[in-house]
């Protein structure tokens, strides 16, 4: 994107949320030639290209992301869960501004780090951040739930760095000001770096997604063979693969192949089928012992996974975990 203007975004002054802090990083970041302006003061709000969190107006086409005021009903579409119809999540000002320009957001990171991403691409990086990040900031702002306990999540975490009362001892009105803009930056670095972070995972998973659907399937295709360590494979697996119950690749260090269990959903504990009870904890010799494959490594206590020195000694582990079920 090029800019000939610098783009004026305000949002409120005080105490600082995650709502905001995302909706003004996803700004900046779109508009790199920008000014930051934290003000309650209608004169200066009324200036301003894009105003957040502020203002007492949504409407993205004259870019005011603001959801306080008196009738705002903005939410995502309703859903489907169990046969029932629930309304979706409703819009924060983090939302607002996703949903606006969330796109051109991941654009622009993409251009900065030379990644090509179609159309479809970005619409999908997009939609998976809300589901995955947005939805939640919404949620707490909004008072919707409170999806972490303590201070645990990126809503509460990002609470933590407002000033507080011993900080501000001995300040002015100007000093403390000046610390709470500083401490708002900060907030949005972080903010951004976890998001880019995210971004980054995403096309890695999308990247991933050709090289798994082509990688060669043993043991009369219930076993994926993967030749690079670090391969994003669940996805693709989960929904293309059903009769895939392990899949092997060498580990990050290249000392050993490992040989992975299939869960049965995304973050689940619970395995399409587990490696032989017999070899649960054991390791080296211990495990050679029990299950003949000379180079075995270690078999993790709770049977998602194991190891053997060579792709060979991994397939043979493979092989005689598929026996052990079909013999059970």
């Amino acid at each position: 994107m090029t800019e000939t203007t610098t783009t004026l975004i305000a949002t409120h002054s005080g105490t600082f949320h995650a709502d905001d802090v995302f909706g003004v990083g996803i700004l900046m970041g779109v508009f790199p030639s920008h000014r930051l302006v934290r003000t309650r003061k209608q004169e200066l709000i009324e200036t301003a290209n894009f105003v957040v969190d502020v203002g007492g107006v949504w409407d993205a086409a004259s870019g005011r992301f603001d959801h306080h005021q008196r009738g705002f009903d903005g939410a995502r579409p309703a859903r489907e869960s169990d046969g029932a119809i629930l309304p979706g999540v409703g819009y924060a000002s983090a939302g607002l501004v996703w949903a606006a320009h969330g796109a051109e957001y991941v654009q622009a990171w993409a251009e900065r780090g030379g990644h090509a991403l179609d159309a479809a691409a970005v619409a999908d990086i997009v939609r998976s951040i809300d589901h995955s990040l947005v939805q939640y900031l919404d949620m707490v702002d909004t008072g919707q739930a409170d999806v972490a306990p303590g201070i645990f999540g990126l809503s509460s975490l990002i609470a933590q760095l407002n000033t507080h009362w011993l900080e501000e001892k001995g300040l002015d009105a100007a000093g403390r000001a000046q610390l709470l803009e500083t401490r708002f930056l900060e907030a949005i670095a972080i903010t951004r770096k976890f998001l880019d972070h995210a971004l980054s995972r995403k096309v890695a998973q999308l990247r991933a997604m050709d090289t798994v659907r082509q990688a060669p399937r043993l043991l009369g295709g219930r076993v994926l063979h993967l030749q690079e360590g670090g391969m994003p494979w669940t996805h693709v697996v989960l929904h293309e693969m059903p009769h895939v119950m392990f899949v092997i690749y060498p580990d990050s260090d290249g000392n050993q192949h490992q040989i992975k269990t299939v869960p049965v959903e995304a973050g689940s504990f619970i395995a399409r089928m587990d490696l032989p009870e017999a070899w649960a904890g054991l390791r080296e010799a211990d495990l050679a012992a029990v299950n003949g494959v000379a180079d075995s490594v270690f078999c993790h206590l709770n049977l998602f996974i194991g190891g053997a020195r060579s792709f060979e000694g991994a397939l043979r582990m493979a092989e005689l975990a598929l026996a052990d079920k079909a013999a059970a």
